[in-house]
């Protein structure tokens, strides 16, 4: 579902180059619940903003679902996020003001749905990810693990080919990641959504069915579990 070919970033920090991605390669198949790690500076952000349509490479290619992105302008890359692909942050990135529901639906009225539809929908996966009788609370009403779950439906409401995840365990509690992290893996399975974590939280890694390891913008290693 996703390849990348060669793909190569450099930042310019001053008069300094850096090379965050020195030709990466590296295909994902649709359904795989997967973690690309290494330490601050491995490059595995970036590659995650690339793949998700935030940042364009300087050279390669990437292709997602059939799309190839450097080939797309920004409107239609936009479209691309917005219909295809989910995101979750460490920092939640909810909208303070509005309830766990209007967090949620608010992605759905972004694509014109019908009112009934959206609110199903919205109802349907809070319920699913253990929030069903807390909708109308706001998020500082919420826990760091109940606040990361309405984020987990805000990524997946809208039935996204692929969920990115940067850092998801960042700014909870073991115990709590862990449950998030079950919660993720048993959506993954259910709806054989595409999950690719940013991390590294060894514990994350271990959640993983496929762990790509990155250091200085290369490819460390690849292994699949079981394999």
């Amino acid at each position: 579902m996703i390849t990348v070919k060669d793909v190569k970033k450099i930042y310019q920090a001053g008069e300094t180059e850096v090379k965050a991605l020195r030709g990466i390669n590296l295909s994902i198949d649709k359904g795989e619940f997967m973690s690309i790690a290494g330490p601050s500076g491995s490059g595995k952000t970036t590659l995650l903003n690339l793949i998700g349509c935030l940042d364009k490479a300087d050279s390669g290619e990437i292709t997602v679902d059939g799309v190839t992105i450097k080939k797309q302008k920004k409107k239609e890359l936009a479209l691309l996020r917005r219909g295809r692909i989910g995101f979750i942050f460490q920092s939640f990135n909810l909208i303070p003001v509005l309830s766990a529901y209007e967090n949620v639906s608010f992605v759905l009225s972004l694509l014109n749905l019908p009112e009934a539809e959206v609110k199903k929908r919205t109802e349907d996966i809070l319920t699913e990810v253990g929030l069903g009788d807390m909708m109308d609370r706001r998020p500082n009403q919420l826990s760091g693990g109940q606040q990361q779950r309405v984020a987990i439906a805000r990524a997946l409401v809208k039935n996204p080919l692929l969920v990115l995840a940067d850092e998801p365990t960042a700014n909870l509690d073991s115990k709590t990641g862990e449950d998030i992290l079950k919660l993720m893996r048993d959506l993954n399975r259910k709806h054989n959504t595409t999950f690719i974590f940013s991390t590294h939280d060894p514990m994350v890694m271990d959640f993983a069915d496929r762990l790509v390891l990155l250091h200085d913008g290369e490819i460390q290693s690849d292994k699949k579990k079981g394999a």
